[in-house]
């Protein structure tokens, strides 16, 4: 829906100067947490398998289980979210993230890594996008979109900030200390800014303006546009994850240094900056209904794109930063399609419910893309077979919505 007017604070929650800070504070977290809970794992991975001799299917599992993890525990960290708000379940969030990325780092045996992940996962439920969306959706309210934007603008940039970070450090150091380096800026950087940056009242949460439907929650999620809004987004998100995870071997696979392939993973981030740049005017312009199957059939196409271009490097390079730009588009979609639907009153009991699947999607993707890869023959033929999952996803989003969306 458009948005209109000045940036207002709801009364005695929080003035200008506190919406501003929420979103700068929630934009530095987001990126930190993202660039070392998540993307530096697929530059750090090929490393773990070849110096501790585990599979790289195994490796990969564990990095799966934190996913699985986040996916369960969001149903109760949106419960929590919608009662206390986000400053204690960020921050408890970051105080646990840090060491779980130590334990990852100290890992001796595969029990202790998968543990270790475990960890990481309950911390990736509070810090990630989960809460953070929640917070900007109740804080800035009918001007939602344009913090959500600005967030996901930002925190873009996660990966092209932490993937050549990392692949820097593990060049000089190995895996196990650029972990541990890592760890210390997530602390550093995300412990102070949420227990101090995010105070504030929590504002109740109000009725909204019509057109938005005020069932319960439970009778929400019961119904055949939330299934399938469900169905589709997991669906597409399980492409999304498994195309992130598989664009460096990908890209090795097609001729490209690891340092080169690296840096094509984080120039997609840069491409996520670039797709979110016209949503607020894509969403002004379009049905909600719409706008959901166009952004998940280009989503389709672009993974296939990445699939049937060989070469060269600068084409690949090319194709990796459209398909950044639809998955960053496609993260907007996500973090808006509770709102969009039945507002804000139960945004995050009912995120949590749809996450849930869309976190175990996430979770299995790294595992699934792999196993494809090697079923079908190597990742062009593997992303190829991502790109129809996902046009799967865009003809399910038609029964997203009521008729009126």
């Amino acid at each position: 829906m458009p948005e209109t007017g000045p940036v207002v604070a709801r009364p005695g929650v929080l003035t200008r100067a506190g919406l501003r800070r929420v979103l700068v504070v929630l934009c530095v977290t987001e990126v930190t947490s993202w660039g070392v809970l998540y993307y530096a794992f697929p530059v750090l991975a090929p490393s773990i398998a070849d110096t501790t001799h585990w599979p790289v299917p195994t490796v990969t599992a564990a990095f799966s289980v934190s996913q699985v993890v986040a996916a369960f525990a969001g149903i109760p960290v949106g419960r929590l979210l919608d009662r206390v708000g986000p400053r204690p379940v960020m921050t408890a969030g970051s105080v646990l993230a840090a060491p779980s990325v130590v334990a990852i780092a100290a890992a001796p045996n595969l029990v202790w890594f998968f543990a270790a992940w475990t960890a990481a996962g309950l911390a990736m439920a509070a810090v990630l996008y989960q809460p953070a969306f929640a917070a900007l959706t109740r804080w800035w309210g009918p001007r939602r979109v344009t913090a959500l934007t600005a967030l996901t603008l930002v925190a873009g940039l996660a990966s092209t900030i932490f993937a050549p970070l990392t692949a820097t450090l593990a060049d000089q150091l190995d895996w196990r200390r650029t972990y541990v380096t890592l760890a210390v800026v997530l602390a550093a950087i995300t412990i102070p800014a949420h227990a101090i940056g995010l105070r504030g009242a929590w504002p109740h949460p109000t009725t909204e303006a019509h057109g938005h439907i005020h069932h319960s929650p439970d009778r929400v999620a019961r119904s055949r546009a939330f299934l399938a809004l469900a169905a589709a987004m997991s669906l597409a998100t399980f492409a999304a994850f498994a195309v992130l995870i598989g664009l460096v071997p990908l890209l090795i696979e097609r001729g490209l240094s690891t340092a080169t392939a690296a840096w094509a993973l984080g120039l997609g981030g840069a491409g996520q900056v670039l797709g979110r740049l016209g949503y607020t005017r894509l969403a002004a312009a379009t049905s909600v209904r719409t706008r959901t199957v166009l952004i998940l059939a280009a989503s389709a196409g672009t993974t296939a794109l990445l699939g049937l271009v060989p070469g060269p490097a600068a084409l690949l390079i090319a194709a990796a930063i459209l398909v950044g730009a639809t998955r960053g588009i496609f993260t907007l979609l996500q973090a808006t399609a509770i709102s969009d639907r039945w507002g804000a009153r139960h945004y995050g009991h009912l995120n949590g419910l749809l996450s849930a699947p869309i976190l175990f999607a996430t979770a299995l993707a790294p595992w699934a893309g792999t196993a494809l890869a090697q079923t079908l023959g190597g990742y062009p033929t593997a992303f190829l077979a991502l790109a129809v999952a996902t046009a799967v996803a865009a003809v399910l989003a038609a029964a997203s919505t009521a008729r009126s969306q």
